[in-house]
């Protein structure tokens, strides 16, 4: 068997009922599923809202963006060229050693690619990632109560927020992207964003959680975001 050279090596603060571990995951698949939302007709609302301002149809939905793992970051710190993109708070799932994980992070996108290219615009920027995980398993039958929000700016204004309700559940996805109950060993999964509170903007700053009203445990994370000019 051949090795994955493009498996990159993240470490997590492991958090659970039974205590705390630190452990270095190897991820060498990172998937973005977009169009999540449970809402048939809000989703398509939103495609028909976006296609105004020139932003390509997905194939399907849900539909599911593959991007380099090496994406991936626990940094606080992202370079970006130009001013146009921006982060949105997501739940991740990942798989390792046979058990499922979750955390949460940004599909930080640049808007300006994503008008002529969707896929391309997953591509070119970094995907912060909490470096703090959850079991699965300890949330699943509280799923739908835990909370997303995000905040923009050094003065940390509200950007999103709302119940991980809103989109597809982690099995679900799970079923759709791979014919089965479960994601290959290795594998770090976005699933879906909410709606921003405003409109769509840069920051230089991007906070992101993710709180369990249940359990009363959240997952924080923030990154600056420094731009580099354009210059041709």
């Amino acid at each position: 068997m051949k090795t994955d050279t493009s498996a990159i090596t993240l470490s997590f603060d492991l958090i659970s009922s039974t205590g705390f571990e630190r452990a270095q995951f190897s991820i060498g698949e990172a998937v973005i599923a977009g169009w999540t939302g449970r809402d048939a007709e809000a989703v398509e609302k939103h495609i028909r809202e976006l296609e105004k301002l020139g932003i390509q149809r997905p194939a399907s939905t849900p539909i599911f963006y593959r991007v380099a793992a090496a994406r991936l970051t626990t940094a606080g710190q992202i370079q970006v060229v130009g001013e146009k993109s921006s982060g949105e708070v997501e739940v991740i799932l990942i798989q390792q050693s046979g058990q499922l994980w979750v955390g949460v992070g940004s599909d930080h996108t640049d808007r300006e690619v994503e008008t002529y290219g969707v896929t391309v615009s997953k591509q070119v920027c970094d995907k912060p990632v909490a470096p703090v995980l959850w079991p699965y398993d300890e949330v699943a039958e509280h799923w739908d109560q835990i909370i997303l929000r995000s905040y923009t700016g050094n003065k940390r204004e509200l950007y999103q927020e709302g119940p991980v309700a809103k989109m597809l559940p982690p099995t679900d996805l799970i079923a759709r992207y791979t014919d089965s109950d479960k994601l290959s060993d290795g594998t770090l999964m976005f699933g879906g964003t909410l709606a921003t509170l405003g409109e769509i903007q840069p920051s230089e700053r991007f906070e992101l959680e993710l709180v369990d009203p249940v359990l009363d445990r959240r997952i924080t994370h923030g990154y600056d975001i420094r731009t580099l000019p354009i210059l041709g």
